[in-house]
């Protein structure tokens, strides 16, 4: 087992709480292998490869933004229902080096394919031959430095080496780590429900820390599931989960180039084939995507850089959705309220401002607004038995909550940020150093 790892596994055991880690196992159909390709100056594994040697469907939402990075642009060509592999490298983005960016994954995407088909021979009584255009590339780190190619296409057969076929935590905690930046801790998730009477595994890892405000999905995720699903049934699943679970976080209000959350699906459970949605038999599953997708996002708020706690807004009664979730989302994004937060101040002057910033319809003389338990503001004005004394020592919470209430309609948005601190401004002045 690398330090690193090592380390990691101490912290955990001294300072996490019972439930906070998830050990993954092992899920058929997926092959992990992660190494370093000296992409930064201390040795870490910075490149990842998710293998699925039978094929997964697949289905990935992407970020909005227009500039996006030539792996996006790749992905977007690529109109298979079924890939073979996933090439993940963090300390570069590959955005905004141009035709030259992506001609360096068409010619790593060509020596990966060649000796993915290679190894197959190997291991395969009846190989078939990776193309091209079955695999996937994810990029995250430093935006508009030269791609790379050349020591990733350096440590191409030590990575296909390295394929583990059955994976282990220690296996999922080095992918999951091999894909961090300025990330202090890895993410994983994990579920098991049912399809039917079969069994079914849905785990997830993630990164992301700063540069991080929902325009789709606002990190990279990857969720792995042995479900016997369509792509089309993924995409759908995906499109109604991502909302409340990556699209209602925000750190620091920026959104990435390289934005993306996929889910594979390695059909390797027998369950009964869906066709439909809204299929009765996929309510479980969908259940607990959400519960993956949604402990993911709040592990990226949480690892936030600089975050010393973890917020959470949640609009309440408000006439449509998109206003609850304009509120709130102002609200997370105020640096004022974010540095209140820092400075354990109950200042719920700076809520109001950024309610009021939101520019949704409101009746002032209906709102109500909680920190915690804690009645601010009731009909419009000061809450007449509200404590100052009270509201400072919850304050000193890890986890704040606050609650408007604007009792004009029954729609709801529920958004999660961190507080914004003196360390966030150290980690990005020295980001590529």
């Amino acid at each position: 087992m690398s330090k690193n790892i090592s380390n990691f596994f101490n912290f955990q055991n001294k300072n996490s709480k019972i439930g906070d880690f998830q050990d993954l196992e092992h899920i058929d159909g997926v092959a992990i292998s992660s190494v370093s390709a000296g992409l930064y100056e201390m040795k870490r594994d910075d490149v990842v490869l998710f293998y699925f040697r039978d094929g997964a469907n697949y289905a990935s939402v992407y970020t909005q933004s227009k500039i996006v990075s030539e792996n996006i642009k790749w992905n977007l060509k690529i109109k298979n229902r079924k890939i073979k592999a996933l090439l993940i490298n963090t300390r570069n983005a590959n955005a905004f080096t141009g035709s030259k960016g992506f001609r360096s994954l068409k010619n790593i995407a060509e020596v990966l394919s060649a000796k993915l088909t290679a190894k197959q021979k190997i291991d395969e009584e009846k190989p078939n031959k990776i193309k091209t255009n079955e695999i996937l590339f994810s990029s995250t780190g430093t935006i508009g430095e030269i791609f790379p190619e050349e020591k990733i296409l350096s440590c191409i057969n030590t990575l296909i080496d390295k394929i583990k076929y059955t994976q282990n935590k220690y296996i999922w905690t080095k992918a999951a780590m091999g894909i961090l930046t300025t990330d202090l801790k890895p993410k994983m998730s994990m579920e098991e429900c049912k399809i039917g009477k079969e069994d079914i595994k849905i785990y997830g890892i993630a990164k992301g820390s700063g540069m991080i405000y929902p325009n789709m999905a606002t990190t990279l995720g990857f969720i792995f599931t042995d479900a016997n699903l369509s792509s089309t049934i993924l995409r759908k699943l995906l499109q109604k989960n991502i909302s409340t679970t990556f699209n209602a976080i925000t750190c620091d209000g920026d959104t990435s180039t390289n934005d993306m959350i996929t889910i594979f699906s390695t059909s390797k459970a027998q369950n009964p084939e869906i066709k439909n949605i809204n299929d009765s038999k996929l309510s479980d599953f969908n259940e607990k995507l959400h519960s993956v997708l949604l402990n993911l996002a709040k592990r990226v708020v949480m690892d936030g850089e600089g975050a010393s706690k973890f917020i959470s807004i949640e609009v309440l009664n408000a006439a449509k959705e998109t206003d609850a979730k304009k509120i709130a989302f102002s609200i997370a994004n105020s640096p004022l309220v974010k540095t209140a937060v820092s400075g354990e101040d109950p200042n719920w002057g700076r809520i109001i401002m950024a309610i009021g910033k939101s520019n949704v319809k409101l009746n002032l003389n209906k709102i109500s607004i909680f920190l915690g338990d804690i009645n601010v503001i009731e009909n419009g004005e000061l809450n007449v038995k509200y404590n100052e004394n009270e509201a400072l020592e919850y304050m000193k919470e890890k986890k704040i909550k606050i609650i408007v209430n604007l009792n004009i309609g029954n729609k709801n948005f529920k958004a999660y940020t961190m507080d914004l601190t003196k360390k966030y401004i150290d980690i990005n002045a020295d980001y590529r150093s």
